[in-house]
């Protein structure tokens, strides 16, 4: 066979949570072009169903939205028997969803407990909940491919000193990485080693694809200051994730189990 043919996806149904998110939705989409069917999860059921249905007039492949809350139990497994009742078995898993609590920007030395504990409700526990009700499903068939996304910021720690004067206008002002974002993504590399010596022997493979900052609108103080700590000299742009996706996605990745595909731009290789 061919080796780009072990890249090919068409037809496996792969579900993303957080998929109409910035990095979510081309996710999302560049998965259906590559000819997935595709499960596009978040909370808002019109947003996710209007995505998959843009998608499906765009690729041509099958796209249905299906809106979860993470942190709720009762929904992730009314979510999942869904999926499920509906297209028998998940292929691939994507979990991406990632929250963004009301006072997330808050310093260190006041941040709410109540913003804790939402975030780490759908960043930790909804991997949790969607891998449990999910991946048996891959793993009574003997093969699947669960992708986790963590951050640079589950690997080292932020440079305070790139968000001096830093400003990001769709997220309402003055940003910085808050200690709870940090902690859940390196919780998520923990959970992918985990999973990778649960049910490899099932066939199931669990790895991380772990983006550097992507470029989304911050401001270009932020901008700058941030390239310059890159050895490419930029931040990453959403595509960046996309080659790596599709890899761990598809069988050339078959012998892939257990690791954390890192795109930064050489950012932790100082």
């Amino acid at each position: 066979m061919p080796i780009y043919q072990s890249f090919d996806i068409t037809d496996r149904l792969i579900v993303v949570t957080g998929g109409t998110g910035i990095l979510g939705s081309l996710y999302c989409r560049r998965l259906a072009e590559a000819g997935a069917r595709v499960v596009i999860a978040d909370l808002d059921q019109d947003r996710c169903a209007h995505l998959a249905k843009t998608i499906l007039n765009e690729t041509g492949s099958i796209c249905k939205g299906l809106s979860v809350d993470l942190a709720n139990e009762r929904s992730v497994k009314k979510w999942a028997e869904s999926i499920l009742s509906t297209f028998g078995s998940v292929d691939v898993l994507v979990n991406n969803a990632a929250a963004k609590s009301p006072h997330f920007f808050a310093p260190l030395d006041n941040f709410p407990l109540d913003d804790w504990n939402q975030v780490m409700a759908v960043n930790i526990t909804g991997i949790f909940l969607a891998v449990r009700e999910l991946g048996p499903s891959m793993a009574a068939k003997g093969r699947g491919s669960i992708i986790n996304i963590s951050s640079i910021y589950g690997i080292v720690g932020p440079d305070q000193r790139i968000y001096e004067d830093s400003h990001y206008e769709d997220m309402g002002g003055k940003i910085n990485t808050p200690l709870i974002y940090s902690a859940t993504k390196g919780a998520v590399i923990a959970m992918t080693r985990y999973l990778a010596t649960y049910w490899g022997h099932k066939g199931v493979r669990t790895n991380t694809l772990t983006p550097g900052g992507v470029y989304s609108g911050q401001n270009d103080e932020f901008k700058n200051r941030y390239s310059a700590k890159v050895p490419l000299g930029r931040m990453a742009d959403a595509e960046d994730m996309i080659g790596a996706l599709i890899f761990l996605a598809s069988d050339a990745s078959s012998y892939m189990n257990g690791q954390n595909i890192i795109i930064d731009g050489g950012w932790t290789a100082w």
